[in-house]
């Protein structure tokens, strides 16, 4: 909070205060409240940089969690804010449209099949235009559409907007048969991810065919800019339980914002057609607080913590005072 925010607070007291104890109150919260906003801004500045003690140790996967489920029949429980309004979409509106429709068109079906066949109605009627029911059936799905089109805009809107400026990069390559993660914040190195074998992902517990050797690790809560791209074919970075696609393009940059909701592991698939072994280069996001993505960072070679101050340079008086020490302290000087 600054000076201006407590001249504020102070004055809307004055105005509100019903004689001189609301307005001491009022003056004393609004102090208050000055060091305990820049403390908190302190603390979640300092959680940015902070790197958990301890190092990495991979994230166990939670059974049924961002993965498929037996005998599943609907999406999978959404971790994204745009998965979530896309399943209430869906549970909400659209299922119900077409619920409804089902059950409409199933009626008309047999009540033709049972008022008019031959036995119940042997003469036909002549009748070849109704105006009102023409103007019914294409007035009533007009309607329908423009109750879906509504959210569905909305929906896509959120999905597209345009990240932040400060927002981590990540770029995705989709390879055959593999894919190719770099960190271009974080100091520019690559992991290159492959499926596991189906006894290793048995020995660490994760899904068969969809477990990957080395995951997309990013951090939690965070809106994060994932760019794709193709290194030879069309291939499509997909994770359903963060309602995630997007499509790996040779020759082309897409980007999308991504937020995962909550600390997990989340698996996908390569949604597009990119050759013979297509269904094994699974998708593993491994979703992490601030501090222990920081620490996973930490463990590559020429890694940085995106959005850490750079250490300032050695001012020229300095560092020519180092040169002639090193000089004079050199044999034979």
């Amino acid at each position: 909070m600054t000076l201006g925010d407590v001249k504020r607070a102070f004055g809307r007291g004055l105005m509100h205060a019903r004689g001189g104890a609301g307005l001491l109150s009022s003056c004393v919260l609004a102090l208050l409240a000055a060091p305990t906003a820049a403390l908190a801004g302190a603390s979640a500045a300092a959680d940015r940089f902070a790197v958990a003690p301890g190092g990495y140790t991979p994230m166990k996967p939670t059974p049924g969690k961002g993965m498929p489920v037996d005998g599943g029949l609907t999406f999978q429980t959404q971790y994204s804010p745009t998965g979530q309004e896309a399943l209430w979409m869906h549970d909400n509106i659209v299922m119900w449209i077409l619920v409804a429709t089902s059950i409409f068109v199933l009626a008309l079906l047999v009540w033709v099949i049972l008022r008019y066949n031959h036995r119940v109605n042997p003469t036909p009627s002549k009748t070849s235009h109704n105006t009102l029911l023409e103007v019914v059936w294409t007035g009533i799905p007009i309607l329908i559409l423009l109750v879906v089109f509504v959210p569905s805009m909305k929906l896509l809107a959120h999905q597209y907007k345009k990240p932040p400026a400060n927002a981590l990069t990540i770029k995705a390559t989709g390879n055959q048969w593999y894919w190719t993660y770099s960190y271009p914040d974080n100091g520019g190195f690559e992991v290159i991810s492959n499926i596991l074998p189906d006894e290793e992902a048995d020995k660490r517990g994760e899904p068969r065919q969809l477990a990957a050797d080395n995951r997309l690790v990013v951090p939690v809560g965070e809106k994060i800019r994932i760019q794709t791209i193709g290194a030879d074919v069309i291939h499509s970075f997909a994770v359903p339980s963060l309602w995630f696609k997007l499509d790996a393009v040779p020759g082309r940059i897409n980007e999308k914002v991504l937020v995962v909701n909550e600390p997990g592991v989340y698996y996908g698939q390569c949604s597009e057609l990119c050759g013979a072994r297509h269904g094994y280069m699974p998708i593993v996001v491994e979703a992490l607080p601030r501090p222990q993505y920081n620490a996973w960072v930490m463990t590559h070679a020429g890694a940085k913590i995106d959005g850490a101050p750079e250490a300032p340079a050695p001012a020229p008086a300095a560092a020519a005072d180092a040169a002639a020490s090193a000089a004079s302290s050199a044999p034979g000087a």
